[in-house]
C-alpha cells in the first residue's frame, strides 16, 4: 500500500515540475490573452462565439484588476517574511470567468516576494496533470497548485474560487441546477466588492506564514 501512495505522489511530482518547466509567466498569458481577445480567438480547441466572448470580457477585466488592485501592508509584511523558494503553477484557460479576478491577485503575491514566481499553463493542454488536482471530480480552474522548490513537494493547492464564491455557486447549482448568465455577472460583482481581499488572504495563508 505504501509503495502505491508512493508510487503516485512520484508521479504528482514529476507532473507538477514538468509543468513549471513548460509554463509561462504572467507577462506572456496576458499578452496571450490580448492578442486572441483582439483577433476573436480563444484558448482551447472550441472556438466557440461564447467563449471567444469570455476571452475579451476577462481581458479587459485582468487589464482592470492590473491597475486597481491593492495589498494591504499587513499582507505586505506577511508575504516578506517568506523565505521558502516557491512555484505558483496555475492551471486555467483564457475564457474561464473566475480566473479574471483572481490571476491578477495570484501574480501580485508572487511580485511582492523575491522567493516567489508564476507558471501558467492551459488546461485542456495538460489534462494528465489537471486530473490529479480534480474539485469535486470537475476540471475546475483556475487551480494553483504551489511548489517547495526547497522541499521538492507540494505545499499546498487553491481554487478555483474563494470559500464564499464556492458557497454561492454551490447554492444556486443547489437550487437551479446550473449557473445562469445572471449569476456569473453577480458573482463577477461580488469580486469586485471583495476586490481580491478572500483570494489574498486564502492564498497568503496557504504559505504558512507567521
Amino acid at each position: 500500500m505504501g509503495t502505491i501512495v508512493d508510487n503516485k505522489k512520484e508521479e504528482i511530482s514529476q507532473l507538477v515540475q514538468s509543468g513549471i518547466k513548460k509554463g509561462i509567466n504572467y507577462d506572456s498569458y496576458r499578452k496571450l490573452v490580448h492578442h486572441l481577445a483582439k483577433n476573436r480567438g480563444t484558448t482551447g480547441t472550441e472556438q466557440l462565439e461564447s467563449l471567444i466572448n469570455y476571452t475579451e470580457l476577462n481581458d479587459r477585466r485582468m487589464s482592470r484588476w492590473d491597475k486597481t488592485l491593492k495589498v494591504s501592508e499587513e499582507i505586505q509584511e506577511r508575504i516578506a517574511k517568506l523565505d521558502s523558494n516557491l512555484v505558483f503553477l496555475v492551471l486555467t484557460e483564457s475564457w474561464c470567468g473566475d480566473a479574471s479576478p483572481s490571476l491578477p491577485v495570484i501574480n501580485k503575491i508572487a511580485e511582492l516576494s523575491d522567493t516567489m514566481e508564476l507558471k501558467i499553463l492551459l488546461r485542456d493542454e495538460n489534462l494528465s496533470l489537471m486530473d490529479k488536482f480534480l474539485t469535486q471530480d470537475a476540471r475546475s480552474i483556475p487551480k494553483l497548485i504551489i511548489w517547495d522548490k526547497d522541499k521538492n513537494d507540494i505545499l499546498g493547492e487553491w481554487g478555483p474560487r474563494p470559500k464564499v464564491a464556492a458557497q454561492m455557486v454551490l447554492d444556486y447549482k443547489k437550487e437551479h441546477g446550473k449557473l445562469s448568465a445572471q449569476f456569473k455577472q453577480d458573482l463577477q460583482v461580488w469580486y469586485n466588492k471583495n476586490k481580491g481581499v478572500d483570494v489574498l488572504e486564502e492564498v497568503v495563508d496557504l504559505l504558512a506564514l507567521e
